[in-house]
């Protein structure tokens, strides 16, 4: 069980107004539980920017299919890299755009690496790499 620890932050009456009415908004119950969110995403963040620690991330890729070398690409380097690569799901856009979500781990300077070349690709038209954490050391 963990020790909770009480400080004091001081910030102009204005800013707290806006974060009261920003976490009003998205549900939070006090400014504690907004203020220890905010803290373990730049401890996330910062995880991710040494690269050199075991992580979580999805990348999002919305894709041409009717470019036939795509799809085959992205499936043959997600086979390659299948160390890497946990999940993935497909879905069918319309008659030309398919979704992809495919869920990564690894060192997180890899998993950069692998979505990078994965959004490189021809035929993909947007995509978007959401980095997260495996949580064992946040509290």
């Amino acid at each position: 069980m963990s020790t909770l620890v009480r400080f004091g932050v001081a910030a102009e009456k204005k800013l707290i107004d806006q974060f009261d009415r920003l976490i009003e908004e998205k549900g939070y119950g006090n400014r504690s539980e907004a203020i220890r969110d905010l803290m373990r995403g730049e401890l996330v963040t910062e995880k991710w920017r040494v690269g050199n620690r075991q992580t979580v991330g999805t990348l999002t890729v919305i894709y041409d299919h009717t470019r036939t070398e795509v799809e085959k690409q992205l499936t043959g380097m997600q086979h390659a890299e299948h160390g890497h690569v946990i999940s993935s799901l497909h879905v069918h856009l319309d008659k030309e755009r398919c979704l992809e979500v495919i869920v990564l781990r690894g060192k997180a300077k890899e998993i950069k690496h692998l979505a990078d070349r994965l959004l490189s690709r021809k035929g993909v038209k947007h995509g978007q790499l959401v980095m997260t954490t495996r949580g064992e050391e946040l509290v």
